[in-house]
């Protein structure tokens, strides 16, 4: 006998539909008519349970830079009235200096991220930084001179907890990122900067020779000076001090170097010395107990050490215990894509969790480069390698475009494939679907939702959500909408808004898509189907995608006597049928389905 799917959930937009085409494009054609939109209740972040006892499975993340994101108040745009190295940068034309967006902006931008089903902002470095070096500015906080204090562009310490107090209202969590390999640049070395340390570079446009840890010893390294006026400008005190740091000049990024070398210049913390690591546990600790956060993302994670995560990790994790924060979480970045290479730091660095740069670089294999879907199976065969008494792949951060390699869209705009612009929205959208319903946590990059493409990494993928007044952000189309980057984007209308929303609409409702431990059912060598089940004790889910150009069937076994359809691409309801324990799905491209198993 054949069973024909019933469904609970019909969702206003299709992956194919035509309203994933831009408005300003109207040469471009797709295969089926638009949705018709329907008004409906999304699950959010209310849904869940408190932000102070829910665990880390339940997070939705949305990765923000504050500075490009909404400018709250303009009085503080210039940045520090009373410190000079945190003052100024600010020139909103230019894509390296600082735009305006604050905390104040954030905190107005709230019901847009609740809307969209964010239940945890993770925002970039907010603590005070040099605000300029060389020929561009701290507006991403990673040039950090005071771990006490604000960055007074975006915001005051106060300002910081009544943004925190007014999250946690609407049962969002925020997390901070931090960092521990290094501080702003200030520290010089005189055979590379000059007698005076005030030279960025005697030779312009080069690095500061990494001294190995051997010529150190034999006398051969670097000596270190402070320039003249900036011997007290870091707090903590002691991170004026040259001897807490390595001073063995630029990392070429291989071997030790990558570990005791300054990160493009940035003065590197020695975190061998036991002083240090004291001091830094001690720095993160005060800012648990004054801010009172949900957790940290930490930056360049495998550039530190790994018997200095030993002892940080689970010792701020207590603190914040001791602080009444009982689910505090911290991630990694370790920008690799080996799962042998992520997980000792799980594992062997006891840190909570990393982020996933193998599902991105597995994501972008599958759906930019068109391999098999194969490398998915075997990104998930890994997934054995991150368990142990306290962690596992389920915990994993997962992401497809950040702030440093850049956005999904571009890497499909720029593909020997040369995808047409309706094709790079299909499988922008299918990348996150992939994200929201496979294992780990999802991270929306900022501006995904509104079809932000971008024109590479680093700088060029960090545009203004507020009207943008750099030139090279504002020539870019954007997907799925007529708009450029100087227009105000906030549209809650927009496509890839309201499908990203109902994905977190599914993922929250739906126990299995946050708990459920994963099994490959079909992979395949070539572009195609892929499917896998997420089985928790409450339920168990079935997710079928195509990642093919054209029309694709498979049959997976399964044990039910009948399916139910929580999502799909399309609004037809006849693409699964079960039939003896077997379940025949058919997909249009580039699509996805998702089925519990009853």
């Amino acid at each position: 006998m054949t069973t024909t799917i019933k469904t609970i959930s019909t969702f206003a937009t299709s992956l194919l539909a035509g309203v994933l085409l831009s408005a300003c494009h109207p040469a471009e054609t797709v295969s089926s008519a638009p949705a018709v939109a329907q008004e409906k209740t999304r699950a959010n972040a209310s849904d869940l349970p408190h932000y102070l006892t829910r665990d880390i499975q339940d997070e939705i993340f949305y990765f923000v830079m504050p500075d490009r994101f909404y400018n709250g108040d303009e009085s503080n745009d210039n940045g520090s009235t009373t410190e000079p190295l945190s003052a100024g940068g600010f020139d909103p034309t230019h894509k390296g200096y600082y735009h305006g967006g604050d905390l104040n902006g954030l905190q107005q931008k709230l019901p847009y991220l609740k809307e969209l089903g964010i239940t945890s902002i993770w925002m970039t470095p907010i603590m005070r930084n040099q605000a300029v070096q060389a020929n561009s500015a701290g507006y991403h906080g990673y040039w950090i001179l005071d771990f006490t204090e604000i960055d007074p562009h975006l915001g005051s310490n106060a300002e910081l907890k009544a943004f925190i107090d007014a999250a946690h209202k609407e049962n969002i969590k925020i997390f901070f990122d931090i960092i521990t390999n290094h501080t702003a640049d200030v520290i010089k070395y005189p055979a590379c900067h000059g007698e005076d340390g005030l030279q960025w570079l005697m030779e312009q446009g080069s690095d500061c020779p990494y001294k190995t840890i051997a010529e150190t010893e034999a006398g051969q390294g670097y000596q270190a000076i402070i320039p003249k006026g900036q011997e007290n400008v870091k707090t903590p005190a002691w991170l004026n001090d040259p001897k807490y740091y390595h001073n063995q000049g630029d990392s070429f990024w291989e071997g030790e170097s990558a570990v005791y070398g300054d990160f493009s210049g940035l003065d590197d913390v020695n975190t061998d010395d036991p002083f240090v690591v004291k001091g830094m546990t001690d720095i993160f600790k005060n800012v648990i107990s004054e801010f009172k956060p949900d957790g940290f993302r930490i930056d360049t994670v495998k550039h530190v050490n790994m018997e200095f995560w030993q002892e940080f990790a689970p010792a701020l994790v207590e603190h914040a215990k001791s602080e009444g924060i009982p689910q505090f979480f911290m991630f990694g970045e370790v920008y690799d894509p080996s799962s042998a290479f992520l997980s000792q730091f799980t594992t062997v660095g006891k840190m909570q969790s990393v982020l996933d740069f193998g599902f991105q670089s597995a994501a972008q294999q599958a759906l930019v480069d068109q391999k098999g879907t194969n490398v998915l199976a075997e990104l998930f065969a890994n997934d054995k390698d991150y368990l142990d008494e306290d962690s596992s792949a389920d915990q994993l951060v997962t992401f497809v475009g950040n702030h440093d390699m850049g956005r999904f869209a571009h890497m499909l705009q720029t593909s020997a494939h040369n995808y047409s612009e309706s094709e790079q929205a299909q499988r922008t959208l299918l990348a996150h679907a992939l994200m929201y319903f496979s294992r780990g946590i999802p991270v929306i990059y900022y501006g995904a939702e509104q079809g932000f493409v971008g024109e590479g990494g680093d700088q060029a993928s960090r545009q203004d959500m507020m009207p943008s007044k750099v030139k090279s952000y504002n020539d870019n189309y954007l997907l799925a909408t007529d708009k450029t980057t100087a227009d105000d984007n906030f549209d809650t209308s927009h496509s890839f808004y309201k499908t990203f929303a109902d994905f977190a609409d599914v993922y929250i409702k739906n126990h299995a898509l946050r708990y459920g431990k994963t099994e490959t059912l079909y992979a395949q060598d070539s572009a195609g189907m892929f499917a896998f089940s997420r089985t928790s004790e409450q339920q168990n889910i079935v997710v079928v995608l195509n990642t093919a150009t054209t029309e694709q069937k498979v049959e997976l076994d399964v044990n039910a006597k009948a399916i139910t359809s929580l999502y799909q691409s399309e609004n037809s309801q006849q693409n699964a049928q079960l039939q003896q324990n077997k379940l025949a799905v058919t997909l249009p491209a580039l699509s996805i389905a998702v089925y519990q198993i009853d």
